[in-house]
């Protein structure tokens, strides 16, 4: 199960994120406007998480049933406001609000873990909360 817990910023949301209650890293994401598609991040809530493959991002994870939104990803980035359409990126460390360093390299990581747990058939969600 992963666990994100998020601080809300005017300029960005950044989080902590934890993969069976181990901490991984940071993550960054869109500032919150109302769920709006393209500008915020998503609501808070538990969703479930499935692997998904692009040839924009490779091997990354998607949430399934998003409220009012499609496609809501798990991808490398390291600055929400460049990279990021309201999707969530992990980084191994932030360097201010919605901004962080070295995403591809905990990317690998998250999509290592959760990769393995879901080819055992086993469900894998994450809960978003502040």
């Amino acid at each position: 199960m992963l666990i994100l817990h998020r601080t809300y910023f005017e300029e960005g949301t950044n989080g902590a994120l934890f993969f069976n209650n181990t901490f991984l890293g940071f993550t960054i994401e869109l500032p919150w406007h109302d769920n709006e598609r393209n500008i915020s991040c998503i609501k808070e809530g538990t969703y479930t998480v499935k692997k998904r493959y692009s040839s924009k991002f490779k091997h990354h994870l998607q949430l399934i049933d998003v409220s009012n939104r499609k496609l809501i990803l798990i991808h490398p980035g390291n600055d929400a406001k460049k990279d990021l359409r309201g999707c969530i990126a992990p980084v191994t460390h932030l360097s201010g609000i919605g901004k962080g360093a070295l995403s591809k390299a905990l990317h690998s990581k998250l999509i290592s873990l959760c990769y393995q747990h879901l080819d055992g058939n086993d469900t894998l969600t994450i809960t978003i909360k502040s």
